[in-house]
């Protein structure tokens, strides 16, 4: 087996004495962990960081064995913009966990992967946490547990979309849910209608919803525990604005 391809590191672990296990959600073979002999020489150690963006050469004798990486290259020195922002270290964080556990070996990304690239090359921008929140809106959808978000569960009316419903993740008018709107999830407008510039408090909505429905449709069906980092997320993003 033989391939080339680019992506961001997502995982590191270290191997042997001075070589990683490096794990790269990549443009045409989704997420690929590979061996890179050497990569914690000095030379080579900066471009071995969560989030930068690489090009690389896979190869392994048989498919289901674990490839060597080489010729890796840098091309974007993406973990820079990370260093000094604790909100987007963290979300960082809560990004290459989340892709890790949730993505497939060697499985193209599609869509995903539109929504990814979104994300990782537009992180000196404002509105990188909406990204980010896109990201998980349709990670539920390449999971195949996507919302039914099109009509009202209740009426079956195309209008005033307003809130999801936690039990069947279909949308609900406002005449609708109104009555029940403290145990509904808020319409994510912004996800749906591809506005790029939401408020903070829809991020956080859309954000809320994501986590509930991941972790109980994937996670919690996987007897997996959903990751600390990601749960704490909104939290940690909450805290850092209020000190700024």
């Amino acid at each position: 087996m033989q391939f080339s391809d680019e992506g961001y590191i997502v995982k590191l672990l270290r191997h042997g004495e001075n070589s990683l296990l490096v794990t790269v959600l990549s443009a045409q073979h989704g997420k690929v962990t590979g061996y890179v002999k050497g990569a914690l020489s000095r030379k080579k150690l900066g471009i071995y960081q969560l989030g930068n963006a690489i090009s690389f050469n896979a190869y392994a004798r048989l498919e289901e064995n674990l490839p060597q990486f080489r010729g890796v290259e840098l091309l974007h020195a993406h973990a820079v913009s990370f260093m000094n922002d604790a909100r987007k270290l963290v979300t960082l964080s809560a990004f290459c966990e989340m892709m890790n556990v949730c993505l497939p070996e060697k499985e193209a990304l599609e869509k995903l992967w539109l929504y990814v690239t979104d994300f990782m090359e537009n992180l000196e921008g404002g509105n990188w946490p909406a990204k980010y929140a896109l990201i998980e809106f349709h990670l539920l959808e390449f999971l195949g547990i996507g919302l039914d978000l099109s009509v009202c569960a209740a009426t079956g009316t195309t209008e005033n979309l307003a809130f999801v419903s936690p039990k069947s993740g279909k949308a609900v008018c406002l005449e609708a849910g109104l009555p029940y709107k403290e145990k509904l999830f808020k319409f994510p407008y912004y996800a749906v209608d591809k506005n790029v510039v939401p408020s903070a408090s829809e991020v956080a909505d859309l954000l809320k919803m994501t986590a509930y429905f991941l972790d109980k449709n994937f996670f919690q069906i996987h007897c997996l525990k959903f990751p600390n980092n990601r749960a704490n997320l909104l939290h940690h993003l909450k805290l850092t604005e209020e000190k700024e």
